[in-house]
């Protein structure tokens, strides 16, 4: 048998399961259709069949009774019976329709919906339905009682309960962890004592990463494997509830530590009600939405409002003949659900006490936080809450140069000092990667070298980057915490929100390698690995040393203080500008009333209802689907990369370019490539996620148009106004492609055909124009991909803003640097096409930026105030062809602060810092 066929038939194929899923029920349609039809041979429907079986059995429909007629209908040749229940299971499962019609479950034929009549849940029908959702219980019952256990749990619902589920059933350890991994609809688990460890099908890349990620939870040892079972699914997928049923003596199981990820313990033999019972009551506390639901019940009350909100109940739309289209449009609730009021029933967001608190403390409970907190005006305005809630004026911020705007003028506003560092360039395509750990190591040491540690407050980065690039955030505290044990930690997670959903994404983010690194400090191996590793460094270890060696943290210094922040609305199913600040941080107790301070600062006092509830709803849908969720967005990625890269005619002209090609070779420490290169399998994904510096988020997609002859802005702009696409970044010669849980396969579709038409007519054009046009499209093609600028890194700040400055280190006042350009009299203007711009340049005096200049493309700036302009940047400007800069006027040209002012102003601030007193 070919290793392709092996890898199909193995349990733990697990690239696309889901989509793979559908496929093949769609594969085994078609072929039944073909042997009715006398196109293909009985034995081949029988072994797509065969190999459907084995991967059903993590998946509660269809179901035994279903397969078992399909096999009965196989053995009796009866091809039209066979291809009318194979056709039905398929477009159910496809549908979805077996979650809310128990007939789709009988293996009696049923009339089958005409394909273009069937409709999501929520369309079409007005009935209520109750949400399904998958028990899987891992039982030591042979596999001849599996139908007979499911049938029980079957016969113990009630017309009361809330919820509907069906039980999956399993026998092996190795067989849950494939069923939590395969089969999304899994949301609670029943752990019966006695179950083997090995699964009676083959799973040999399973076994291969238990073994070398998780060696205990191979262990034989069966006193224990229940809870190292529990401990290895909550890794996988932390949202699930688990329920351990035990014949030993409970009491003392519930006393072990370990035992705290188990919902509830329980003896084996007590009535299964009890387990019913509280499977439902675990789906409700998920399902619950505190805002949400006390805002439904309030739009319903009878309320005359006397408060500054006219719009609240919607009179003065509805009643109004000029403005009633807008009630229409958005429906009668919209205006119920609002009101400037924080009583009666709602709650206040800037310092809630109700119903507002307990959505946020559920929200910190599944993103894995110690505190969550609820932002309404986007996740500009979360960072600048954390930027000023922990760091104060002097004190000094490392951050990316490239990073989001908000973090500059957070720093500008708190008084901050800027240690800029710089992100590996990626001048093909105009745009930047992320820092390099060394980098970040090196900006700590040479602060260390000048005494200046005691100033470092922050290390502020973007997790995952715009294109993708993810960090490897455990590492980077871990080797940050060893030189500055106390150093803050924000994680920009704006674009990475749903990572938490993906057991791949998930170690990366701040909250999930927060986590690891407090469960790390808490075991004795980690003392003795950092004791080891000191008697190996020596009592003072060189700086080259410490940057070429991979530093471990003394787990008793250490104080882990990490944030993060999200654009929910970015990745989530909420309401635009609904975003969410993240807390895991040991001495926020600290803090907490400054922090509340940022809140009252930035906050609005009149936060929209509806984005608050939407925030409130978007935890609800990933904490009971969200795995399920994510794992669609990144199959929809693959595809994507799958038919653009492989289509003879639009692979000509258009590229998704690789993980190699984002992430460059020095960073991959794993050898990983990308996740179509032939042979690679998701271990493989995995151990780059574990061990390479960075890796790429695979549902950010870099679509280069330049060999196409598009510049990124106006292939987007084509896209958009003739083609309905919408995509958001572009580069110089690439468009940004992200797949998201809100995509189906059938925009992957869409978009195929749009690219098809466009290659097609590009090659039309080509054809007829004969060799002009060729030329043309070459030299076009050339000035893209080939003529392009090199980046611009920071220069410096001028010495007018260091005079609180190391004598090595880069970091600047940017603050006074700001504010000075407010003057008028101190500013000047200046044409970067100019003579005097040139002469300026060569001869001086420096060219000082008044303010942030932010070319979109690429959209991070390269100018800030107080920054000395070189020849570098200037030439950047010149080759730039983008319509939109912030911060520049063309007419009046670049805007600086005078250099004869700056004179002045340095030697009034030398004056000042040579009679401040110094820091010990």
């Amino acid at each position: 048998m070919s290793s392709a066929a092996k890898d199909a038939r193995s349990i733990d194929h697990f690239f696309s399961a889901p989509s793979g899923r559908h496929d093949r029920w769609r594969d085994l349609h078609s072929l039944a259709r073909s042997w009715a039809n006398g196109d293909a041979k009985r034995n081949a429907v029988e072994q797509a069949l065969e190999d459907l079986g084995v991967l059903e059995e993590f998946h509660a429909f269809p179901g035994t009774d279903l397969i078992a007629a399909l096999r009965e209908r196989l053995r009796n040749e009866d091809k039209a019976g066979f291809l009318a229940l194979a056709k039905r299971i398929s477009l159910d499962i496809i549908t979805g329709n077996y979650k809310q019609d128990a007939g789709e479950w009988q293996a009696a034929d049923l009339a089958l919906p005409d394909p273009a009549d069937v409709l999501p849940p929520s369309l079409g029908d007005s009935r209520t339905h109750r949400p399904y959702f998958e028990l899987l219980a891992v039982t030591p019952a042979p596999a001849s009682r599996w139908p007979h256990i499911a049938a029980e749990f079957r016969r113990l619902r009630r017309q009361e309960d809330a919820f509907i589920y069906e039980t999956v059933l399993v026998g092996s350890l190795e067989d849950a962890v494939c069923a939590a991994v395969m089969n999304p609809d899994i949301a609670a688990v029943a752990i019966y004592e006695g179950f083997a460890l090995r699964s009676r099908h083959d799973a040999p890349v399973l076994r291969n990463v238990l073994a070398t990620q998780h060696p205990l939870l191979l262990e034989t040892d069966e006193a224990d494997l229940s809870l190292r079972l529990a401990a290895g699914l909550k890794a996988i997928r932390p949202e699930l509830d688990i329920y351990l049923l035990s014949d030993r003596r409970v009491e003392k199981l519930a006393g072990d530590p370990r035992a705290a990820i188990i919902r509830r313990i329980m003896y084996q033999i007590e009535e299964p009600l009890e387990l019913h019972l509280s499977v439902q009551e675990g789906i409700k506390a998920r399902f619950e939405t505190p805002f949400f639901d006390n805002l439904k019940l309030y739009a319903q009350r009878p309320i005359a409002t006397f408060h500054a909100l006219p719009i609240a109940r919607g009179k003065s739309v509805f009643r109004s003949p000029w403005i009633r289209d807008m009630g229409q449009f958005y429906g009668i609730n919209l205006f119920l659900a609002e009101s400037s009021a924080t009583t009666g029933g709602l709650d206040s967001l800037l310092e809630p006490t109700g119903n507002i608190k307990r959505a946020q403390d559920m929200a910190a409970r599944a993103f894995g936080a110690e505190h969550a907190f609820f932002v309404t005006n986007g996740t500009s305005t979360s960072n600048k809450m954390v930027l000023q809630a922990l760091v104060a004026p002097g004190d000094i911020v490392i951050l990316d140069r490239n990073c989001h705007k908000s973090h500059h003028y957070g720093l500008v506003l708190s008084g901050a000092q800027p240690f800029y560092v710089e992100a590996f360039p990626m001048a093909e395509f105009s745009m930047y990667g992320a820092v390099p750990l060394r980098t970040i190591k090196k900006a700590l040491l040479d602060l260390k070298s000048e005494g200046r540690l005691d100033r470092v407050k922050m290390l502020d980065l973007t997790n995952c980057t715009f294109d993708g690039h993810i960090y490897n955030t455990r590492r980077v505290m871990e080797e940050c915490l060893a030189i500055k044990p106390d150093l803050i930690f924000l994680w920009d997670e704006a674009w990475f929100g749903f990572a938490r959903w993906s057991p791949f994404l998930r170690p990366r983010t701040g909250m999930g390698a927060a986590a690891d690194i407090e469960a790390w400090a808490q075991t004795q191996g980690a003392v003795e690995q950092f004791e080891k590793q000191r008697a190996e460094l020596g009592n003072a270890p060189s700086a080259d040393k410490l940057l070429q060696t991979r530093l471990i943290p003394d787990p008793r210094a250490i104080r882990l203080r990490v944030y993060q922040t999200n654009s929910t609305h970015k990745s989530m199913s909420a309401i635009r500008q609904g975003s969410m600040v993240l807390v895991r941080d040991v001495d926020f107790h600290t803090i907490e009333a400054q922090f509340h301070e940022a809140i009252f600062t930035h906050a609005s006092t009149s936060p929209n209802q509806q984005l608050i509830a939407s925030l409130d709803v978007a935890r609800r849908q990933m904490e009971l689907e969200g795995y399920g969720l994510v794992m669609n967005a990144i199959e929809v990625a693959l595809d994507i990369r799958r038919e653009i890269n492989s289509h003879p005619l639009i692979s000509t002209y258009f590229s998704i370019v690789g993980a190699d090609g984002m992430v460059p070779k020095e960073y991959r420490s794993s050898g990983f490539i990308d996740f179509l290169a032939p042979g690679t399998r998701w271990d493989d994904q995995l151990r780059s996620m574990r061990e390479d510096e960075f890796c790429l988020d695979p549902t950010r997609m870099t679509l280069v148009c330049g060999t196409a002859g598009f510049d990124g802005t106006s292939f987007k702009g084509l896209l958009a106004s003739e083609y309905n696409i919408q995509v958001n970044k572009t580069s110089r010669n690439s468009v940004l492609l992200q797949s998201n849980i809100n995509n189906t396969r059938s925009d992957v579709a869409l978009l195929i055909s749009v690219l098809l038409k466009i290659c097609q007519s590009i090659d039309t054009r080509l054809k007829h124009g004969g060799e002009a046009e060729q030329k043309a499209f070459a030299a076009r093609v050339k000035a893209l991909m080939k003529d392009v600028p090199d980046l611009p890194n920071f220069s410096h700040f001028h010495e007018t803003f260091r005079q609180d400055a190391g004598d090595k280190t880069p970091e600047g006042d940017i603050r006074t640097a700001f504010f000075a350009a407010y003057s008028e009299k101190q500013c000047e203007y200046l044409p970067i096409d100019s003579p005097e711009c040139d002469r300026r340049l060569k001869d001086g005096p420096d060219m000082v930026s008044a303010n942030f200049v932010i070319p979109y493309p690429p959209g991070f700036p390269i100018m800030v105030p107080g920054q000395v302009i070189t020849h570098e940047t200037i030439t950047f400007m010149r080759k730039l062809d983008v319509k939109e800069i912030h911060g520049y006027e063309k007419a009046k040209g670049l805007k600086l602060l005078r250099t004869d002012v700056l004179a002045g102003k340095k030697s009034a601030n030398h004056e000042a810092a040579r009679k401040r007193p110094r820091a010990a």
